[in-house]
C-alpha cells in the first residue's frame, strides 16, 4: 500500500499546522509514503488506540487497486493498469506525525492500520464520473452522526491516479493488488467542509487564531461515503468507533 497526497492544496494547510514550509516541488512531484499492509481494518470495525493524547484523526479518501504494473510505466499508459475503486479511511495520530518525520525518515508509528469499503468497483461503473483518471463525485464524510465534508473528489485534485501509479512505480513493478490512496480530498471552496480534522483545525487557526475542533476521542464515530446522482451508496460506507485499546 502507498497513500499520496494528491490535493496539494490540503498538504499546504497540515503543514501550516505543524509549522513546517512546503517546497515548492510538491506542485509537480507527488508525494507519496509506503503505508503498512499487514493489518487493515474491517470498515465497520472499532478502530483500537491506546492514547487520545495522540490526535487520532481520520482521512476521507479514495484509492485505486491495480492489476501488475510495470516498473517505469508512462503516465498515459498507467489508467490500463487500474483495475478497481475504493473509499479509504487513512487513520492518522496528528501529534506523534512532527517527531517522527523530524527524524527524516517518514511516517510509522503515526498511521496505524487504515480501512476500506465494503465493496470495490470497476472504475466504468461510475459512468462519467470517471474523468481524467479522477472520480468527479462528492465524498461525504460524517462525524458523530453529523456532516463534516463533502469535497468533490474531482476537483482540485492536483495529481490524477494515473500519475500516481506512475509516479509509485518508477523504481519498482507493483504487484496485482497494490493499492495506492489518493490523499485527503480537499477543495478550496471550503464551504464544501474537510475530510479531516487537521485541515479544519487549520482552518480554525488562519480564521480565529487557534483551532476549536477536538480531534476524536474514544467513542467518536466516523462514517464515510459516496453517493452516485440518484443518492443511491456506490461502495457502501466505512462507519467506525474510536475505542480505547487495553494491550494484553
Amino acid at each position: 500500500m502507498a497513500d499520496g497526497s494528491a490535493y496539494v492544496n490540503h498538504v499546504e494547510l497540515v503543514r501550516k499546522a505543524r509549522g513546517a514550509e512546503m517546497p515548492a516541488t510538491f506542485w509537480t512531484d507527488p508525494l507519496v509514503y509506503q503505508g503498512g499492509s499487514d493489518s487493515f481494518i474491517a470498515p465497520t470495525a472499532d478502530i483500537p488506540l491506546a492514547s487520545e493524547e495522540w490526535g487520532i484523526d481520520f482521512e476521507s479518501e479514495i484509492a485505486v487497486v491495480t492489476d501488475d504494473v510495470p516498473m517505469g510505466v508512462k503516465t498515459e499508459a498507467a489508467e490500463k493498469h487500474i483495475k478497481l475503486l475504493m473509499l479509504v479511511n487513512d487513520v492518522s495520530l496528528r501529534n506523534l506525525i512532527p517527531g517522527e518525520l523530524a527524524k527524516g525518515f517518514g511516517f510509522f508509528q503515526s498511521k496505524p492500520s487504515s480501512s476500506f469499503s465494503p465493496v470495490a468497483i470497476t472504475p466504468d461503473e461510475l459512468g462519467e464520473s470517471w474523468a481524467d483518471s479522477r472520480v468527479h463525485l462528492p465524498l461525504i464524510t460524517h462525524l458523530n452522526g453529523e456532516l463534516f465534508g463533502q469535497p468533490n473528489a474531482g476537483v482540485d485534485m492536483t495529481f490524477n491516479f494515473s500519475e500516481l501509479v506512475a509516479h509509485v512505480a518508477k523504481t519498482r513493478p507493483l504487484g496485482a493488488g497494490a493499492i495506492i490512496g489518493s490523499g485527503t480530498i480537499s477543495n478550496y471552496d471550503r464551504s464544501a467542509g474537510s475530510s479531516c480534522l487537521a485541515e479544519k483545525r487549520m482552518l480554525e487557526t488562519i480564521a480565529d487564531g487557534q483551532p476549536e475542533t477536538s480531534f476524536m476521542g474514544f467513542g467518536n464515530t466516523v462514517r464515510i461515503e459516496m453517493l452516485d446522482h440518484e443518492g443511491n451508496s456506490i461502495f457502501g460506507a466505512i462507519d467506525q468507533k474510536v475505542v480505547q485499546y487495553h494491550p494484553e
